[in-house]
């Protein structure tokens, strides 16, 4: 079973960037597909960008252009990098995985969550 946990976020202002990981347990981080998703206070949940276990790379369109999403398997981690930053992207990032070779379009199918990590992007 894997177990995730993710690191980075924090405080950034509007314009700036910055990168969240995902740790993940587990000898089989490889054949999972990762993603990232956002939940920002009373709105849902909301896919981010994804990472298939051959390395493609999906995102949602709020996103396109300004955040990629990478995987090291050597390491078992994804990475979230952000940059031009809005006040608009302010959420709590959760890490997710599937043990698929792609992230299913159900969101709330997924079992394996990380804990979540707050990014504040003031204006």
């Amino acid at each position: 079973q894997v177990q995730l946990v993710e690191s980075g976020g924090g405080l950034v202002q509007a314009g700036g960037s910055s990168r969240l990981s995902c740790a993940a347990s587990g000898r089989t981080f490889s054949s999972y597909s990762m993603g990232w998703f956002r939940q920002a206070p009373g709105k849902e949940r909301e896919f981010v960008a994804s990472i298939s276990r051959f390395g493609s790379t999906y995102y949602a369109d709020s996103v396109k252009g300004r955040f990629t999403i990478s995987r090291d398997n050597a390491k078992n981690t994804v990475y979230l990098e952000m940059n031009s930053l809005k006040p608009e992207d302010t959420a709590v990032y959760y890490c997710a995985a599937a043990p698929t070779p792609y992230m299913p379009p159900n969101y709330r199918s997924l079992e394996l969550w990380g804990q979540g990590t707050l990014v504040t992007v003031s204006s």
